[in-house]
């Protein structure tokens, strides 16, 4: 982990997160000497339940993470993911925060990272920091919301185009690093459902699949394909939040 980041600079530190990158100047100046990178890599737990919160990650380039439940059965549910869009963590909270669920690296790579007594420091000295992290919080549960419509009201055929698009906006490429378990995962069906709909795909010319990945071939036909819920909750960002939300290249 490398510690601190100087508040002038260098600028990819500050580039590499949406969230971060539309900060003022003066409230990123703030949150800068206390930041930190980890490097994780896939499958790292960040959190598991009950957890104290005492470190904000913020995702950087591709790097992806997911709020994981674990039902009564022991099966993990992944219900919303988070990239250079956003953070991990108490942004909104005071004092003792136990972890609900668990947090999960799902593509890895480099997160910034802020210990959350750091960010309340700095959220003291400037209302305007305090609002954007409200702003963000107020966009994430917008995606839960959405994720909970879309789970009682959506194929798995949607949902899985869905997921596949929402990777690909964080991740910023067409190669999606996710196996068929993965996606059964933030499905929350069997890996079965998901085979045959990857194989769906695959015979419409939509993805291939490689080891480990998933390649998107045709983005607009994989949109037809998908419900419209990713589409709602980037439009509540771009509303909220403007210019955060990734888009895929």
């Amino acid at each position: 982990m490398r510690n601190p980041i100087s508040a002038a600079g260098p600028a990819e530190d500050r580039l590499c997160n949406n969230l971060l990158r539309a900060l003022r100047t003066a409230d990123y100046a703030l949150l800068a000497p206390f930041l930190s990178f980890k490097e994780a890599g896939a499958g790292e737990r960040l959190y598991a339940p009950g957890d104290d919160v005492d470190v904000v990650y913020l995702p950087c380039g591709s790097a992806l993470a997911s709020y994981v439940l674990t039902n009564e059965d022991g099966r993990e549910v992944e219900v919303s993911l988070v990239g250079r869009e956003g953070a991990i963590g108490g942004v909104v909270s005071f004092g003792h925060l136990p972890a609900y669920c668990g947090m999960l690296v799902k593509f890895g790579g480099a997160f910034l990272a802020l210990r959350t007594k750091d960010l309340e420091t700095a959220k003291a000295k400037s209302p305007s920091l305090t609002y954007l992290f409200a702003r963000y919080a107020d966009c994430l549960m917008a995606q839960l919301f959405q994720s909970i419509a879309c789970n009682a009201s959506h194929s798995i055929e949607q949902r899985s185009a869905k997921w596949l698009l929402a990777a690909m906006d964080r991740t910023g490429g067409e190669v999606v690093p996710m196996t068929h378990e993965q996606l059964a995962a933030m499905l929350g069906v069997g890996r079965s459902y998901t085979s045959r709909v990857i194989h769906s795909f695959k015979a419409r010319g939509l993805v291939e699949t490689r080891r480990g990945s998933v390649v998107v071939l045709d983005q607009d036909a994989l949109h037809a394909r998908s419900c419209a819920c990713n589409d709602a909750v980037r439009d509540h960002f771009d509303v909220v939040l403007r210019g955060v939300y990734p888009h895929s290249e």
